[in-house]
């Protein structure tokens, strides 16, 4: 990032919230100590202003600098093979749920070209990379939970694995985000696939956590639980 958004940021930051940001978001590295809807506001900015030059090859020093650029990425008036190619190379700096999430659920030009993003996701749910893995379930939990998508969406879900902790979270979110829209059609898979255990109890926990869901739903779904 260069010199002068560095400045930008370093002028933005709160103590106090950096050292709350550090407890949440373990792997962030230097924390600035800046608010979402502040970082939002400075991407659209930039991204209006500088564009793609924002993007350089230098290396982030803070966590901001890394949602930043992501967020600027999500805010680019580009076309789809160019996007891809930002999107490509911004994932290995990936390294926590908070950049993670931020990042796909930016990117809302997924939905206009869902064809050529659908073959992005793929190696990537299939991936040894913690984040990688989480990377696909939250783009498909953003981007592919609908009526024309789910049989396929559901499918990758099975096929990310979930060994490391944040892919399992990242795949027990989307499952139950289906669940929630999608109820009969994703308890198929809640019930036939072989998630892990801990996976497993995360999705049951997700969804029994949800306000959407009637007691007689949750109740049933636990007592499947327990005789898998």
């Amino acid at each position: 990032m260069n010199q002068e958004i560095r400045e930008k940021l370093e002028s933005l930051r709160e103590k106090e919230y950096a050292e709350f940001s550090c407890k949440i978001i373990p792997g962030a590295g230097k924390v600035l100590g800046i608010r979402m809807p502040v970082l939002r506001k400075l991407a659209k900015e930039l991204a209006l202003e500088q564009g793609e030059s924002v993007l350089t090859d230098e290396e982030d020093i803070y966590y901001e600098e890394v949602m930043i650029r992501g967020l600027v990425i999500g805010y680019l008036k580009t076309d789809s093979s160019t996007l891809v190619r930002y999107v490509t190379d911004f994932i290995p700096r990936i390294h926590n749920w908070a950049v993670c999430d931020a990042f796909c659920s930016n990117l809302k030009r997924v939905k206009k070209d869902k064809e050529r993003f659908w073959e992005l996701i793929g190696p990537y749910a299939r991936s040894e990379q913690e984040f990688e893995q989480r990377f696909a379930a939250v783009m498909l939990l953003a981007h592919f939970v609908n009526a024309e998508d789910i049989e396929k969406t559901l499918h990758l879900l099975t096929v990310i694995p979930t060994e490391h902790y944040y892919s399992s979270m990242g795949v027990a979110w989307a499952v139950a985000e289906c669940f929630l829209k999608f109820p009969e059609e994703t308890e198929v898979y809640f019930v036939r696939e072989n998630w892990d255990s801990a996976t497993r109890k995360r999705i049951l926990r997700k969804i029994c956590d949800s306000y959407r869901v009637s007691q007689e739903v949750k109740e049933r779904l636990k007592e499947k639980f327990r005789l898998l």
